[in-house]
């Protein structure tokens, strides 16, 4: 088969025997050479592609955390603080006061089909002043349509009255119910346990659709935009449908990226969860990885629904909500650690973190097994005792690193105060442990964006421009290198992916700058295209 050569301006590899290259050649999908142009026609016949002579070529970025639900979520009404892009591109408008987000609930309420519940997402009630958001304000659009409002952080979600007396939620004695001081359900509903009343009686399977070839075709569209080659989907729910759906979108030639689904463990017993996975395993290819377990343990610090030890939250008594009992996680740590599975575990508060190094320094104990590389997602509030010990049990780590900029200034000033904000996602400390660690950005929770993901952990920088822990900030291309290998290694995916070296896989981000260029801010760089397997996406 001819080679394939392009030349560009710099080529970056992430690989330290040969940290840059001037040509990238490219046989049967794979890097074959870095090298100079006479070095890579020592193997045969090549053919000259010059498109990209002008552009940066590195490894094609890693999401090793966000959710398929980008592909969806757009389908409903978004309500975000923030600005967003869509994936198709459009712009869509942060709202900033309670009468924006009525008349867009208004605007959506008039377009609804019906006896269909109105549905939104993004809302993010901790940024209002005063007294905390609740049914009343979807009351005031409708107290008799059914309103039902996902929090940015997918782990809280606010209803109206008619939601509150169809789902009978007021009967219900379940954790996660919020209630005023008279015993009256206020609308919010926290952690999946609670929220589930409500998709039950509905028939909202957020997940499911995701898995579906409309969505992860949008979900793909709207990663390649961003220079991502191998993208997660972080609790997928791998029904026997999500698997074929799953199956015959990725073998589609025109799929631009390659998808890592993992099982949802709480919507299996762990028995039949490992009897799932292994079948799914049996339907992978090359652009479709099976294999790992999501564990979703506490919820957000935002939301006041992550687990924290002492001193607790800085402005609200109380701790935040399990998803499960704990004993309930330290059991299917142990049992899909034992199984061979590869764990990824939702940990956002420290008393989460806490809980589960006791759970995997425990299984490995019972059953010693190197390289499992099981990976603590987000560990925003991660201490320093925690940091060595997940050293000393050689796990991963994958930091929320612009979780900083959104909610930064929250913590600071709410949540958590002024100490615990220095020590907020520390990448700097996981690097100087030689701990495995990558960055992510949790699509839909905060947009795809890996270059701004590597933004935020370089800089450290709040929406204010307030600078939070300096000394956790990593410098540039220890940023890229967890957008790209740190974040294949935490996948168990580095022998095919994260660096341009002779063997792997040909995926390429191309670039329209430097981004090792201090003139330019990591955000700022613009992405151009992508290489899978050697081959243009856009062809």
């Amino acid at each position: 088969m001819t080679i394939t050569i392009y030349p560009a301006r710099r080529i970056i590899t992430m690989n330290p025997s040969q940290p840059e290259g001037d040509c990238l050649a490219v046989k049967d999908g794979r890097v074959l050479s870095v090298g100079s142009m006479e070095h890579a026609s020592a193997f045969g016949d090549v053919s000259v592609d010059d498109r990209y002579a002008d552009k940066v070529l590195m490894p094609g970025f890693v999401e090793g955390h966000s959710h398929a639900l980008e592909g969806v979520i757009w389908d409903y009404v978004y309500l975000g603080w923030f600005d967003k892009q869509s994936p198709e591109g459009e712009h869509w408008q942060g709202l900033r006061d309670v009468a924006s987000i009525q008349e867009r609930l208004a605007a959506g309420l008039a377009r609804l089909a019906p006896g269909a519940p109105l549905i939104a997402w993004g809302f993010d009630p901790i940024y209002f002043s005063g007294a905390r958001l609740d049914k009343r304000l979807l009351d005031a659009v409708s107290d008799e349509v059914p309103i039902i409002v996902m929090h940015a952080s997918l782990h809280v979600m606010t209803i109206n009255s008619a939601v509150i007396e169809q789902a009978d939620i007021a009967s219900k004695e379940i954790d996660g119910i919020v209630r005023n001081a008279g015993g009256e359900c206020v609308g919010e509903l926290q952690e999946m346990p609670a929220m589930h009343l409500v998709f039950d009686r509905y028939g909202i399977d957020f997940f499911e659709q995701a898995s579906q070839p409309g969505a992860l075709r949008q979900y793909a569209r709207a990663a390649r935009r961003e220079g991502i080659t191998t993208i997660t989907d972080l609790l997928n729910p791998l029904s026997d449908d999500a698997i074929d759906s799953m199956r015959s979108t990725t073998l589609e030639p025109s799929f631009p990226v390659r998808l890592v689904p993992a099982l949802n463990a709480l919507g299996w017993a762990p028995e039949e969860g490992s009897k799932q996975l292994a079948k799914a395993m049996t339907q992978g290819h090359d652009k479709l990885f099976f294999g790992i377990v999501k564990l979703v343990t506490d919820g957000a610090i935002q939301n006041y629904t992550a687990r924290l030890q002492w001193p607790g939250y800085l402005d609200v008594e109380g701790n935040g909500v399990w998803n499960a009992p704990p004993q309930t996680f330290h059991d299917m740590v142990l049992h899909y650690h034992q199984a061979g599975f590869q764990l990824h575990i939702h940990t956002n508060g420290d008393e989460a973190v806490e809980l589960m190094l006791d759970a995997l320094e425990e299984a490995l104990c019972l059953w010693p097994r190197p390289n499992h590389r099981h990976t603590l997602q987000h560990v925003q509030l991660i201490r320093q005792d925690q940091l060595y010990r997940v050293k000393m049990l050689e796990a991963c780590l994958n930091i929320f690193a612009n979780h900083i900029y959104y909610w930064g200034d929250i913590h600071l000033s709410r949540t958590l105060g002024f100490d615990r904000c220095q020590r907020l996602e520390p990448a700097a400390s996981a690097s100087r442990l030689g701990i495995t660690f990558g960055i992510h950005c949790d699509a839909p929770v905060t947009p795809l964006s890996p270059l701004f993901t590597a933004h935020c952990a370089h800089r450290r920088q709040t929406a204010s421009g307030t600078v939070l822990g300096m000394a956790e900030a990593i410098d540039r291309h220890v940023a890229l290198e967890a957008i790209t290998l740190g974040a294949a290694r935490t996948l168990q995916l580095d022998k095919r992916i994260g660096s341009l070296e002779p063997g792997k896989w040909a995926d390429v981000a191309i670039l329209d700058d430097d981004p090792l260029d201090e003139r330019i801010a990591l955000k700022d760089i613009r992405v151009h295209g992508t290489l899978l397997g050697g081959l243009p996406t856009d062809a």
